[in-house]
């Protein structure tokens, strides 16, 4: 067996032991018993790979366009009458469901279609049910259909722009493996949720409960990241963010987030101080080493003189 067939990568210049990443493996999915986020391993011309549901947060700061229609649908919203406002797909679309009131946008759920936070477009067939449902809508499911179809965890969606901000830090998730790229499980959740703008427009990053951030690099494999950083999102989650407007935090810096503004300025105060006795220490050290050499210009003029 090869070398990259006993490794499982995690970028294409750095390789974890198979070993190595069943152990992890057997923790991960002992976490996440009796829920659909264990992952499944399969043999693949000798490589091992692991299959299943990622978990990935919204962190965007701006709005996202979505798709009116998608590739089978041929037909105009103004035809649908109350349904042309509706980008989703009919009542069996979760998150056309009413919420209980104060539920969090941000809950992980444990199915695939559970947890999105955006709204996909129909399909042909589920555009045949929205117009037999519609039928037999009272005049008070209709407004009520409305108002749920048009708030997503607080934030509205605008039918007309298709123009929509998912809720900061809420959740949704995609099936993927571990051969898949940055930049494939960037586009496998675009097009999931048929977001027009383009993918060199978004970056992932894995953020750490300690304020730690880290850009993946479109060549490396999250799916893998996921399992080596451990299952607990407490500690560590992926989020979609802008590619302008993200930016990596080092550990280094990232101890200090957390302080109160009071004591990161006693921080600086005492770094002053510091940095005001390494000056006169400098200072003294260098007026010293240039008197020396004076003195000794001086002398050697002198005896130049006498000869």
């Amino acid at each position: 067996m090869g070398e990259h067939q006993a490794c499982v990568k995690l970028s294409e210049e750095k390789l974890i032991p198979r070993a190595d990443i069943l152990s992890l493996l057997r923790t991960y999915n002992c976490y996440h018993e009796g829920k659909n986020f264990q992952l499944r391993t399969r043999e693949e011309d000798g490589e091992l790979i692991l299959e299943g549901l990622l978990n990935i947060y919204w962190g965007l700061r701006r709005p996202i366009r979505l798709q009116m229609h998608d590739d089978n649908e041929r037909f105009q919203f103004h035809r649908l009458s109350v349904a042309k406002k509706l980008p989703g797909e009919a009542n069996n679309n979760p998150l056309d469901r009413p919420r209980a009131s104060g539920s969090s946008g941000s809950e992980v759920s444990g199915e695939e279609e559970d947890s999105p936070q955006l709204l996909r477009t129909r399909s042909d067939a589920s555009f045949m049910r929205v117009q037999r449902r519609i039928k037999t809508q009272t005049s008070e499911n209709l407004q009520r259909l409305r108002t749920h179809r048009f708030s997503i965890n607080g934030h509205f969606y605008n039918h007309k722009t298709s123009v929509f901000t998912p809720a900061f830090g809420s959740v949704t998730n995609v099936r993927v493996n571990s051969s898949m790229t940055t930049i494939q499980v960037l586009n496998l959740l675009l097009h999931k949720f048929r977001v027009e703008n383009k993918c060199e427009e978004f970056v992932l990053y894995m953020v750490h409960e300690s304020g730690e951030k880290t850009r993946f690099k479109d060549g490396e494999y999250p799916l893998v990241a996921r399992v080596l950083y451990g299952p607990c999102e407490k500690i560590s989650k992926i989020f979609i963010m802008e590619a302008d407007l993200g930016e990596e935090v080092t550990y280094d810096v990232a101890q200090y987030i957390k302080f109160e503004i009071p004591v990161l300025d006693s921080f600086v105060e005492k770094l002053k101080e510091e940095e005001e006795r390494e000056i006169n220490k400098l200072t003294k050290k260098y007026s010293a080493l240039k008197s020396m050499i004076l003195h000794q210009l001086e002398h050697k003029a002198l005896h130049s003189d006498r000869v």
